[in-house]
């Protein structure tokens, strides 16, 4: 036996990148790689590998069993992604993608997730391109590892996502009648809590929205679960006077409150507020995220006009240079 599959390929003289595979997972193969197969039963794997090139491939009985590369060209598209994920991954791959985990994976999906998000709002075509195909590495990256511990994979959490969209989307595929958004949401609630049921499942209305979701995006949806379920305003008038009813009892916890009661009722004000925006239709997180980075736009342009440094200006001479920046 070789001392390492290097050597295995050089005895055939074979060279190049390769796909280890170990009974009885066969990874995604790609078709321009070596494939090497450890301890499989020969006619099992003459079958699947028929079935998996489209043509008959030979296999002998030895172990292991080496299948030279059967294609030059990458197949391109979301399937020569996952191959390429799989070869990342697996034997003979990237020691860095390999050493990934679930965990360790997080942060790069939220700032895969904000970079895109920046390129969506800077209205950059080509980011957006390059950020999306970052994102779309990111489940692929969760799945192929489940898939090399031998348990699930990508065809397995797009059939649960095909399944879902039918599912919830009876106006499309069956015959429910939805003309608004409005009722698109609400049957997609009802069918959301009658599957729970189905599984004995007893979920609240605002079970799996994630406490982890920013604040103010999170505010957003169990505003909104919450309105659906019936839990609402009549008019946006009783927003406002709510909203004003808020801004009193903060203005009274900053005058002779402590500091829990303060953080209170500032929460209680900026969840009116995020109602507010529910009835104007308009994205809270979104809108302060813009308005941060105007302000951030003007006050960089405050420091490149001022005379001086910033903090030796008169109150005057701010209000002038903040008019200055809006004008520019």
């Amino acid at each position: 036996m070789p001392d390492s599959v290097e050597s295995l390929l050089r005895e055939r003289n074979l060279s190049g990148s390769y796909q280890v595979h170990y009974s009885p997972l066969i990874l995604s193969i790609d078709h321009r790689a070596h494939q090497i197969f450890f301890d499989f039963d020969h006619l099992f794997l003459q079958t699947e590998l028929n079935r998996i090139y489209g043509q008959s491939i030979e296999v002998n009985n030895s172990n292991p069993i080496v299948i030279p590369a059967q294609e030059t060209e990458h197949p391109g598209g979301l399937s020569g992604l996952v191959l390429i994920v799989d070869r990342l991954l697996g034997p003979g791959g990237c020691p860095w993608d390999q050493a990934q985990t679930h965990e360790s994976l997080k942060k790069y999906l939220l700032e895969e997730s904000y970079e895109l998000i920046q390129a969506i709002d800077e209205k950059n075509e080509a980011d957006m391109i390059e950020e999306l195909g970052d994102v779309l590495l990111q489940p692929l990256m969760h799945t192929q590892i489940k898939r090399l511990e031998g348990k699930w994979g990508i065809e397995e959490v797009t059939h649960a996502i095909n399944s879902k969209l039918i599912r919830r989307h009876p106006h499309v595929f069956g015959d429910v009648s939805a003309n608004t958004p409005e009722e698109v949401l609400k049957n997609w609630d009802a069918i959301k809590r009658s599957e729970k049921v189905d599984q004995n499942k007893a979920e609240s209305t605002l079970a799996g929205v994630p406490s982890a979701m920013p604040a103010l995006m999170l505010a957003m949806e169990i505003s909104k679960r919450a309105a659906r379920a019936g839990f609402e305003w009549p008019n946006i008038d009783g927003v406002w006077e709510k909203f004003r009813e808020e801004e009193g009892e903060l203005r009274e916890a900053l005058e002779k409150g402590s500091s829990e009661e303060q953080s209170a009722e500032l929460g209680d004000l900026l969840f009116t507020v995020v109602n507010l925006a529910r009835w104007a239709k308009i994205d809270p997180e979104d809108a302060l995220r813009t308005m941060v980075e105007r302000f951030r736009k003007r006050f960089m342009t405050m420091e490149s006009l001022s005379p001086r440094p910033l903090t030796e200006l008169t109150p005057g001479e701010w209000d002038s240079l903040w008019n200055q920046a809006k004008e520019n």
